[in-house]
C-alpha cells in the first residue's frame, strides 16, 4: 500500500497516491460536482423571502457553554473557547449568509426554538426583532428570530410577544458572559421587527460592497 495525501482549497480537492517510486497525481477538478465544497458564509443563500424570513446557519446550540464560530477561511465551524462564566446560550445562535457588519463578520442571529439545533444546520427563521449591542465599544447587533418550522414558537410575530422571562435571560446572558474575560458588553436596546429588517438589509448591501 502506498502513501496517500489529500489537500483542499476553499472549493476543490486534489490527491496524490505514491506507490513505490511512482506518483499517481490527481489535480483539483473544477467541473465535477463531487469536488465542490460550499462555504457557509459566501456560497449559501440568505433566503428568498427577505427580510421577513431568513435562512440562518447555526453555530451554537441553545444550552451550550461552547463558543463555536465560523472559520472564515474554510467555512467550517470551530471551537473558539469554552465560556469563562457559568452561563449558557439562551437560544440557538448563528449567522446569516452573505451579510457583513462593521465588525467584519456576518450579522449574528438568535433563533428561538423548542429544540437544540446542531451546528452548521440551515434553519428557516422568522425575524421578530433586533438587540442593539456594543461589544468592547464596537457595534455588534443580534437579529432575533423564531424557527419557522417549530410550531411551539412560529406563532410569534414580533419581539414583544416573546415571554418576558426569555427576554430577561437573553439580555442578561450577553451582559454577563464576557465579564470573567474582563471584556465589556453593553446591551443598548431591543427593537421591533421593522428595525431588524432595516439592519438586515443594510448588512446585505454592505456584503455586496466588500465581496
Amino acid at each position: 500500500m502506498g502513501n496517500f495525501k489529500v489537500w483542499f482549497s476553499r472549493k476543490y480537492i486534489g490527491f496524490c497516491l505514491t506507490v513505490g517510486i511512482k506518483d499517481y497525481f490527481c489535480p483539483p477538478i473544477e467541473n465535477q460536482h463531487f469536488y465542490t465544497m460550499k462555504h457557509a458564509w459566501h456560497d449559501l443563500s440568505p433566503g428568498d423571502r427577505l427580510p421577513k424570513y431568513v435562512d440562518a446557519i447555526i453555530e451554537i446550540p441553545k444550552g451550550s457553554k461552547g463558543k463555536f464560530e465560523l472559520d472564515k477561511k474554510t467555512g467550517m465551524i470551530k471551537l473558539d473557547r469554552v465560556l469563562f462564566s457559568a452561563v449558557h446560550y439562551p437560544a440557538n445562535y448563528g449567522f446569516i449568509p452573505r451579510t457583513y457588519c462593521d465588525d467584519k463578520d456576518p450579522i449574528d442571529i438568535l433563533v428561538f426554538s423548542s429544540i437544540e439545533i446542531p451546528p452548521l444546520t440551515m434553519v428557516s427563521a422568522k425575524v421578530i426583532g433586533v438587540m442593539r449591542m456594543q461589544d468592547q465599544g464596537e457595534a455588534d447587533d443580534k437579529i432575533i428570530a423564531v424557527a419557522e418550522n417549530d410550531m411551539s414558537v412560529n406563532h410569534i410575530d414580533d419581539i414583544h410577544q416573546l415571554p418576558p422571562h426569555s427576554m430577561k435571560q437573553m439580555r442578561r446572558f450577553f451582559e454577563d458572559y464576557k465579564k470573567l474575560e474582563s471584556k465589556e458588553v453593553v446591551v443598548e436596546d431591543v427593537l421591533h421587527k421593522e428595525r431588524a429588517w432595516e439592519i438586515l438589509m443594510d448588512s446585505l448591501v454592505l456584503y455586496r460592497k466588500h465581496f
